[in-house]
């Protein structure tokens, strides 16, 4: 359906409105990185919903986490959220999705491409970034960078292991208590808005009573979230100013919109609620026709949840780090 090469972002361009792009779930993004030995900010394949099938022409060390999306190399259930050696020939394909809708592939390495101010990723409106600036095309070839010595230290332990098989999977994993909590139907954290106390009282009240479903015109760049309409307490003109990644804005007609990743670089309609980092990847994981609700948090909340976070990632980057050198 849509694959595009991301990574953790374009950023320091958006004064020129350049947007900042990158991959949706970008704690999946980072964790298939460190599995492949990769820098966490390498650029990976976003697979939304129905992947491609993709034929490696060498070996490669690769990883697979975010959407469970039926992967299979050469017909055997590949495992997620671990390393992979996959010999050369081998044949990756993807079924219906178990859960969620979006998977991330790592390669050690990377891709071989160039950079476009500081970035791989692909940004699709306007057609730069990635590979030729668009989602990939059957018949596409994708060149792949020489293993990181990480990799190349995991390819030398588990070629021996082959014999018969498409792949060898790691014998560890990351606690899957580590991982977000992917939910069909999830509660998100948020905070207040800029413009929240803007909203009628009723608005401020359903905004955290009501469930929202996810519209069938929801993109990269928003989601459309179908329910209650929602209102100002009376009519105000607003100047347009910055937006992010998880901006909750509401147009006139009520409609609440959730910026994502492709958000543009500012707005003018009111800002209701901003969604807490954290919880980013959740939402990604959202399909169309399912529901979110909103949780309030506190600022000082939401920091800590940050913070909570990176320390995680941090410790996994080193644990991943020793099993790559035993």
């Amino acid at each position: 359906m849509l694959t595009t090469l991301q990574d953790s972002g374009r950023y320091g361009h958006q004064k020129e409105g350049i947007i900042t792009s990158g991959a949706m779930d970008r704690f999946a993004c980072r964790v298939a990185n460190m599995l492949a030995g990769n820098a966490d900010d390498e650029a990976v394949l976003e697979i939304t919903l129905t992947g491609p099938t993709i034929r490696f022409t060498e070996d490669h060390l690769i990883a697979l986490t975010g959407a469970d999306l039926t992967a299979e190399l050469n017909g055997e259930q590949v495992a997620m959220w671990r390393p992979l050696l996959v010999k050369k020939g081998s044949i990756l394909s993807f079924g219906a999705p178990v859960a969620c809708c979006r998977a991330y592939l790592a390669v050690s390495g990377g891709f071989a491409m160039p950079k476009l101010m500081g970035s791989y990723a692909t940004y699709l409106q306007a057609g730069i970034g990635g590979w030729q600036g668009r989602a990939l095309q059957v018949g596409d070839v994708i060149p792949c960078n020489s293993p990181t010595p990480a990799g190349i230290a995991l390819l030398s332990q588990s070629m021996s292991a082959t014999s018969g098989h498409a792949y060898v999977a790691a014998s560890w994993t990351p606690d899957p208590q580590f991982y977000p909590a992917y939910d069909p139907n999830p509660t998100i954290r948020a905070i207040k808005g800029p413009e929240f106390e803007l909203f009628s009282e009723t608005s401020q009240e359903q905004i955290w009573s009501e469930r929202f479903q996810v519209s069938a015109q929801s993109d990269r760049m928003g989601y459309r979230l179908q329910g209650v309409s929602l209102h100002l307490s009376e009519e105000a003109e607003l100047i347009s100013t910055a937006v992010t990644f998880g901006t909750v804005q509401v147009p006139p007609e009520g409609t609440p919109i959730v910026l994502m990743a492709d958000h543009q670089t500012t707005g003018g309609y009111p800002r209701i609620l901003q969604v807490v980092s954290v919880d980013l990847p959740i939402l990604a994981q959202v399909v169309p026709g399912q529901t979110i609700s909103f949780e309030e948090v506190s600022l000082e909340e939401a920091q800590q949840l940050y913070i909570r976070r990176e320390q995680n990632l941090m410790q996994l980057a080193r644990a991943i780090q020793l099993k790559h050198n035993t």
